[in-house]
C-alpha cells in the first residue's frame, strides 16, 4: 500500500465516501409514522449533552460509542432509530472560563505576557458578594481574583487551555465574551461527531440557554409544571457556595469535588476561664470561647481535656477561637454581623493555647476531626488553648493539650477529647500520661494530665463502658505518635494510624445503633434515640451552635475553595417521600444492564435530598415566577429528551432556534400548548399555529417516549441521572408508560492505561484520534477499551492494529471476489465446510446477543475477531482441494452486516463497492442465520484439540532425554507415523455420572435442580465402582467430570449425556486423516478402535488414559 499512512488514509477515503452516502439518502433524519407506528418496531437513544467549553475528546466519544453501537444496530435490524444530540451551554463553567481569560487580558496585555513566576495573593474574601444584598443582572458576573489566581485559576492559564486546543492566537480574545463559546463550540462538536460516523439527526439539535428561545420556553414550561406541584420552594438552606461567584456550586460549577455536600457540625463552646497571653488583649470583651466541632455532642459527658496544635497559628473571630477557615465558612451561616466577612480581632499560636482552663458547655465536647495526615510547621489556624470547664463531667475544669493529628482544613482546629469513646484521644492522653519527656517537650504539667481518668459515659454491647480503652487493647495500640521523628515532622505512627482508623470505626457506628447512655438526664436510653434531643438542648441552652462545611475541599470553576452557606433562595424538593417512591418504582423495572448501577442509584436515591435549582450568576433560563435568578445547569438537563421529538419541527434544523421564517414563534408556546404536546391536554384555543402541526409535534412525542436507552458516564449516577429519573415521574405522573426504560453507565476512560490529561500530554480530541486513525480504527479501539464499571483503556497499539486488520481484510476480500470462479463451487457438504458454516452461524447468534446486552467488546470479538479465525482455519484446513465459493461469499456478508456497527465506513464500501448490494448497508438487516450447532462445533473443537495435544505429544517423542553428566544423548528419529486409539464409550464411575445428569437434566430448556451436583455426589457415593475411594477422594475424582458434562449439557441437551460421544470420533478422525496429516506433518496416520474392555485389559499407560474425546496416540520414526 506504499508510504506509512497508506493504509490509514485509505480508510479515511472510505470515510469520507461513506458520509457523503448517508447524507445524500438522509438515512439518520427519521420522523414518527403518520399513523403512530408500532413501538416495538422504534428505539430511541440519547447521550447527555455535552458541555461546550472546549473541544469534544476521547472520553466523551466512549461514553457517546455506547449508544452509537447501539443505534447502529437497532438501524441494521430494521428499527426506526431516532438518535439526536443537543450542546449544553448552561450555567457557570462557560462564564468563569470567558471571565478567567478577560481578567488574564486585563492583567497580562493581549496577547498576554504572564511572568515567570509570581507568589500567590490571598482571595480578597471581603470583596465577595453578600448574601443578604440587592439581587443584580443575573448575566452580570462580579467576582475578583487576585493577579495569581487570574493566571493560574485551577491550572493552566485560560489563555494556554485555548491555545492548546487549537484556537489561533489571534481569535482567542473573542473567548472572553461567554456569547462567543456559544456560537464556536458547538458547530465543532456536529463536525466531530459527523465525522466520527454517528447516526444523528442533526434537525433536532440546539443549544441551551435563553440564546435558543424555543428550549428557554421548554424549560420554563417545565418549572411551572413542579412548580404548581409543590415540588419547588424558597427557603434557607445549607449549600456548597462560592464566595467568589456569589452564589452555589453545583457539581457541573466545580473544578474538583463532585459530588461533594455540607457536612453539619454541633460547635462546642468551651468558656476560656482565664485569659492570659496573647488572649489577655481580650479582657474586658465579652466571654472568650473555644469552639470545637463535633459529630458526636452526647459524648461531652465523658470530656477530659480540649486539643490544639502546637505548631499551628490562627485568628479569633469575635469571642470565637477558631480557625481561618471555618469562621469563613460561619460567616456564611447567619452567625455574624456581616455575611462573607469575619472579623479578625488577634492571631495566636497553638502554642500559646496549650495549659489554659476552660469550662465546656453543658454536655462538654466530643467531635473528632482527626485523620492519618502529616500537619506541616506554620500551618495559618485559628484557636486559643486554655482550661476550661466542663459542667457535666465531675471536672469543674479541664486544660488544652497538644494533639499532633489535628488537620487545620477540617473544623475548627480546636478538639474535644472524649477517651472513653473515642480510640484517638484514648491513645493520645494516654502518650501525655505514660510519656513525661512528651509532656515537657510540649510544657505540658501533670496536674494538667495526671489526674484525669477516663469516664465511662455509654455502654456499647460487646464493648462495655470504656469503649475506646477496650478496643485499642484489643487491638494492641499503644501510641498516637511515631517515635524519633523531628519534632514538626512528627505523625501518626503508621501502622497504629491504620489500627486507630478501624478502631474508630467499629466503635462510633456501633455507639450509635447500639450504645446506650450511662450518665445524664437520659441515662438507659440508647444514643440513637437521644443523640438529636441532646444536641438541640444544648443549642437551645447556648452552649453549642449548628455549623456546617464541605465534607471535602471543592473547588469552583473559578478558582476559589468553597465554603458552605446558608442560602435563601429555589429548592426542588428531591427525597420527599412520595416522589421518592414513584422513582424507585421507575428504577425498579428500568434496565441497568449492572447491578452495581442499580445499587448507585439505590444509593443515590436513599442521601439525595433537596436541591439548590436557581443561580444568581452565569448562564441559563430565568425562573419564570422569579426571574431574577437563573436554573442551575444539573436542573434544566433531566427532561429535554421530550424536547428532541419536537426540536426539528419548531426550529427547523438550525440549532440556535434562528431559523429565516419559522413557522413557530417562540411567544406563540404557551403553557397550553406544551401541555397539548407532552400532556395529553387539550388543543389550545388561539395559539396560531396550526392544528396539523400541534398534532404533528404531539405524534413525534408519542411515538418515540419513553427513551428506550440512555447511556452515561457512572459520575453522573449521583446527581443527572437520577434527577431525570425524578423528574420523568413528577411531569408525568399519571404516565409511567412513558417514563424511562433503560440506563447504561460506564467507567472513565484511560488513554494507553494513564489518566487523560492536558497537563502531561496524555490526551486526545476527538478530532485528533479520528485524523490519526479514522473513524473506523478509533471505533474498533472504543469498542475493545471494556465494557464494564471499571475504567476503560483506548489502546494506541488497539487502534494501529484495526488499521492493518480493516486493511487486510479489505485486501482479502477484493483479492477473494477476483478469484472467486476459480473456487470449488458447491453445496457445503463436508466436514470442514459444514463446520465453517455452523462457524458462522455462531458468530451470528453470538454477536446479537452481545449487541442486545451492550456488550460491544464480545460483539467485536464475536462478529469480527473470533469469524476471521475461523474463516482463517478453514482456509487452512481446506488444502488443495480449496474453499467452497458460496461459504466465502456468505462470510464476506455476514461479517459485513455484523460489524457494520462498529465499522459502518469499512462495511459500507464492503457492502456497496465490494459485494455490489443495493442500499446501504447501515440499514441492510441482520444477516440470517440457523440455530448453531452444538454437536457440530464440538466435533470441530475436538479435532482442534486433538491436533494441539498430538503436537505436543510428538514434540515430546522428538525431544532428546534428559543427559546425564559425561554422556552423550541419542538424538531420537523423526516422527513420520502415527495411530491414534479412540476408546469407543464410557465406562465405571463415569458411566454412572452420565446416567445420573441425564435422568436430572430437563430436556424442555436443558436445565438441572439447583442441587444437582449434590445429587450426583450422593446417587455416586454408594456405587461399587469408588467403593474403595474415601468420601474426599470421591468427590476430589467425580466432581470435576460431573461438573463438566453438566455445563456441556446445558448448551447441547440430553445426547451429551450418552456413554458415547454425540458424533463417531473414529470416524471423524478417518474423514479428516488428510488434514491431521498436513497438521502434524507426519507421512502415515492411522486410527484404531479400542472398546472399553480392551483399554481395562490394557498395561499401555497412554491407552488406560485415553476418554472418549481423549484419545491416545502412539509415534514412531
Amino acid at each position: 500500500m506504499g508510504g506509512s499512512t497508506a493504509r490509514r488514509d485509505l480508510l479515511l477515503k472510505l470515510q469520507e465516501a461513506a458520509q457523503a452516502k448517508w447524507e445524500d439518502a438522509k438515512v439518520f433524519q427519521v420522523d414518527a409514522p403518520q399513523e403512530g407506528g408500532n413501538k416495538a418496531d422504534k428505539f430511541f437513544g440519547n447521550f447527555p449533552y455535552p458541555y461546550m467549553n472546549g473541544l469534544l475528546h476521547l472520553g466523551h466519544a466512549f461514553s457517546l460509542s455506547k449508544l452509537e453501537f447501539a443505534a447502529a444496530y437497532h438501524r441494521l435490524c430494521g428499527k426506526q432509530v431516532l438518535f439526536p444530540q443537543a450542546f449544553h451551554t448552561t450555567g457557570m463553567p462557560i462564564k468563569a472560563c470567558a471571565d478567567k481569560l478577560a481578567r488574564e487580558i486585563s492583567t497580562y496585555g493581549n496577547p498576554p505576557q504572564f511572568p515567570a513566576d509570581e507568589e500567590e495573593e490571598e482571595p480578597a474574601i471581603d470583596e465577595a458578594p453578600h448574601l443578604g444584598a440587592e439581587m443584580k443582572d443575573p448575566t452580570k458576573f462580579g467576582g475578583k481574583k487576585s493577579k495569581a489566581a487570574a493566571k493560574k485559576g485551577a491550572g493552566n492559564t485560560q489563555w494556554d487551555i485555548l491555545k492548546m486546543s487549537g484556537i489561533p492566537q489571534e481569535e482567542i480574545p473573542q473567548f472572553a465574551e461567554s456569547a462567543h463559546w456559544l456560537r464556536y463550540f458547538p458547530p465543532l462538536a456536529k463536525r466531530d461527531l459527523t465525522a466520527m460516523g454517528c447516526g444523528i439527526d442533526w434537525r433536532r439539535s440546539f443549544v441551551t440557554t435563553d440564546i435558543n428561545p424555543y428550549y428557554d420556553s421548554f424549560i420554563r414550561w417545565q418549572f411551572w409544571n413542579l412548580y404548581s406541584q409543590g415540588k419547588i420552594v424558597k427557603d434557607k438552606r445549607y449549600a456548597v457556595y462560592s464566595p467568589l461567584d456569589g452564589q452555589p456550586c453545583a457539581d457541573h460549577d466545580r473544578a474538583s469535588g463532585e459530588g461533594v455536600g455540607p457536612q453539619e457540625y454541633t460547635l462546642i463552646k468551651m468558656r476560656v476561664l482565664k485569659l492570659r497571653g496573647p488572649l489577655a488583649q481580650l479582657e474586658g470583651q465579652g466571654d472568650v470561647f473555644l469552639v470545637a466541632a463535633t459529630l458526636r455532642p452526647e459524648t461531652m459527658y465523658g470530656q477530659t481535656n480540649a486539643w490544639a496544635l502546637p505548631e499551628g497559628e490562627g485568628l479569633n473571630n469575635e469571642i470565637y477561637v477558631m480557625a481561618a477557615r471555618s469562621a469563613l465558612n460561619l460567616s456564611y451561616q447567619d452567625r455574624t454581623p456581616e455575611t462573607g466577612k469575619p472579623h479578625k480581632l488577634l492571631t495566636v499560636k497553638g502554642q500559646d493555647l496549650i495549659g489554659l482552663p476552660v469550662k465546656a458547655s453543658r454536655c462538654g465536647a466530643g467531635g473528632r476531626v482527626f485523620e492519618d495526615r502529616e500537619v506541616l510547621p506554620g500551618r495559618r489556624m485559628d484557636f486559643v488553648a486554655q482550661s476550661v470547664s466542663s459542667p457535666h463531667t465531675p471536672h469543674e475544669r479541664i486544660y488544652v493539650l497538644p494533639l499532633l493529628t489535628i488537620l487545620m482544613n477540617k473544623g475548627t482546629g480546636i478538639v474535644t477529647s472524649v477517651p472513653s469513646d473515642a480510640p484517638d484521644d484514648y491513645a493520645a492522653l494516654m502518650d501525655l500520661k505514660n510519656k513525661p519527656k512528651l509532656r515537657e517537650k510540649f510544657g505540658v504539667k501533670d496536674e494538667w494530665v495526671l489526674p484525669f481518668e477516663v469516664i465511662p459515659i455509654i455502654e456499647i454491647p460487646g464493648f462495655g463502658t470504656t469503649s475506646a480503652v477496650k478496643v485499642c487493647e484489643d487491638m494492641k495500640i499503644t501510641s498516637q505518635v511515631s517515635h524519633g521523628q523531628a519534632p514538626a515532622k512528627t505523625v501518626a505512627c503508621q501502622n497504629d494510624t491504620k489500627k486507630l482508623a478501624e478502631a474508630k470505626q467499629a466503635v462510633y457506628l456501633k455507639g450509635f445503633t447500639d450504645g446506650v447512655m450511662l450518665v445524664g438526664p437520659y441515662a438507659g436510653r440508647k444514643v440513637s434515640e437521644v443523640k438529636a434531643v441532646i444536641k438541640e438542648e444544648m443549642i437551645g441552652a447556648g452552649e453549642a451552635l449548628l455549623y456546617s462545611e464541605p465534607e471535602k475541599t471543592v473547588m469552583s470553576r473559578s478558582g476559589d475553595e468553597c465554603v458552605v452557606a446558608l442560602t435563601d433562595q429555589w429548592y426542588i424538593t428531591y427525597g420527599e417521600q412520595e416522589w421518592r417512591e414513584a422513582t424507585q418504582a421507575c428504577l425498579d423495572r428500568m434496565e441497568v444492564y449492572d447491578e452495581t448501577t442499580r445499587n448507585s442509584f439505590v444509593h443515590t436515591l436513599g442521601w439525595l435530598n433537596q436541591w439548590a435549582c436557581s443561580r444568581s450568576f452565569g448562564l441559563g433560563t430565568r425562573l419564570p415566577w422569579d426571574p431574577v435568578y437563573l436554573i442551575e445547569s444539573l436542573s434544566d438537563s433531566t427532561i429535554y429528551m421530550a424536547y428532541y421529538a419536537v426540536a426539528h419541527l419548531l426550529q427547523q434544523g438550525d440549532m440556535y432556534g434562528e431559523a429565516a421564517e419559522p413557522v413557530v414563534k417562540p411567544e406563540q408556546l404557551t403553557k397550553e400548548v406544551w401541555d397539548y404536546i407532552y400532556l395529553g391536554g387539550e388543543e389550545p384555543a388561539g395559539s396560531g399555529i396550526p392544528n396539523e402541526l400541534l398534532a404533528r409535534m404531539r405524534l413525534e412525542f408519542e411515538y418515540w417516549y419513553p427513551f428506550d436507552l440512555r447511556v452515561s458516564g457512572k459520575d453522573l449516577i449521583q446527581n443527572h441521572l437520577t434527577f431525570c429519573l425524578y423528574n420523568h415521574t413528577a411531569i408525568w405522573s399519571q404516565r409511567p408508560d412513558l417514563w424511562p426504560l433503560a440506563m447504561r453507565t460506564n467507567g472513565h476512560l484511560l488513554l494507553n492505561a494513564e489518566k487523560m490529561s492536558k497537563s502531561t500530554g496524555n490526551f486526545k480530541t476527538l478530532e485528533q484520534a479520528i485524523r490519526e486513525y479514522s473513524s473506523d480504527a478509533m471505533r474498533v479501539a472504543l469498542a475493545d477499551a471494556g465494557d464494564a464499571m471499571d475504567d476503560a483503556n483506548f489502546e494506541h497499539t488497539t487502534a494501529n492494529g484495526a488499521i492493518l486488520r480493516l486493511t487486510k481484510e479489505l485486501t482479502w476480500i477484493e483479492e477473494t471476489l477476483a478469484a472467486a470462479d476459480s473456487l470449488r463451487d458447491e453445496e457445503p457438504s463436508s466436514f470442514l465446510d459444514r463446520v465453517f458454516d455452523n462457524e458462522m452461524n455462531i458468530a451470528v447468534a453470538a454477536t446479537r446477543q452481545a449487541y442486545d446486552r451492550l456488550l460491544f467488546r464480545e460483539a467485536l470479538k464475536s462478529g469480527c475477531y473470533d469469524l476471521q479465525n475461523a474463516r482463517d482455519s478453514y482456509r487452512f484446513a481446506c488444502g488443495p482441494e480449496g474453499m467452497n465459493r458460496r461459504l466465502l461469499l456468505r462470510y464476506i456478508e455476514v461479517a459485513c452486516r455484523l460489524l457494520a456497527p462498529i465499522c459502518p465506513h469499512t462495511c459500507e464500501h464492503i457492502w456497496g463497492e465490494l459485494l455490489r448490494r443495493p442500499g446501504l448497508v447501515v440499514n441492510a438487516g441482520w444477516p440470517q442465520a440457523p440455530a448453531p450447532d452444538f454437536v457440530l462445533q464440538r466435533a470441530a473443537n475436538y479435532i482442534d484439540n486433538t491436533i494441539s495435544n498430538l503436537r505436543k505429544a510428538i514434540a515430546k517423542a522428538e525431544a532428546p532425554p534428559k543427559a546425564k553428566k559425561g554422556q552423550q544423548v541419542e538424538t531420537p528419529p523423526k516422527v513420520t507415523r502415527g495411530e491414534i486409539l479412540v476408546i469407543d464409550r464410557f465406562g465405571g464411575w463415569q458411566a454412572v455420572v452420565l446416567n445420573l445428569l441425564a435422568d436430572l437434566i430437563n430436556p424442555a430448556d436443558n436445565s438441572f435442580p439447583g442441587d444437582a451436583m449434590a445429587q450426583v455426589l450422593s446417587g455416586i457415593s454408594t456405587d461399587p465402582s469408588v467403593s474403595g475411594l474415601n468420601p474426599k477422594a470421591v468427590k476430589q475424582t467425580v466432581m470435576p467430570f460431573a461438573k463438566y458434562k453438566l455445563e456441556e449439557a446445558t448448551k447441547g441437551g440430553p445426547r451429551v449425556l450418552d456413554v458415547k460421544l454425540p458424533f463417531d470420533e473414529a470416524a471423524l478422525l478417518e474423514n479428516n486423516i488428510d488434514y491431521l496429516r498436513r497438521a502434524l506433518r507426519v507421512q502415515d496416520l492411522a486410527v484404531r478402535r479400542v472398546s472399553y474392555e480392551e483399554q481395562q485389559a490394557s498395561t499401555d499407560q497412554q491407552v488406560t488414559a485415553a476418554t472418549p474425546g481423549a484419545p491416545a496416540a502412539l509415534f514412531s520414526g
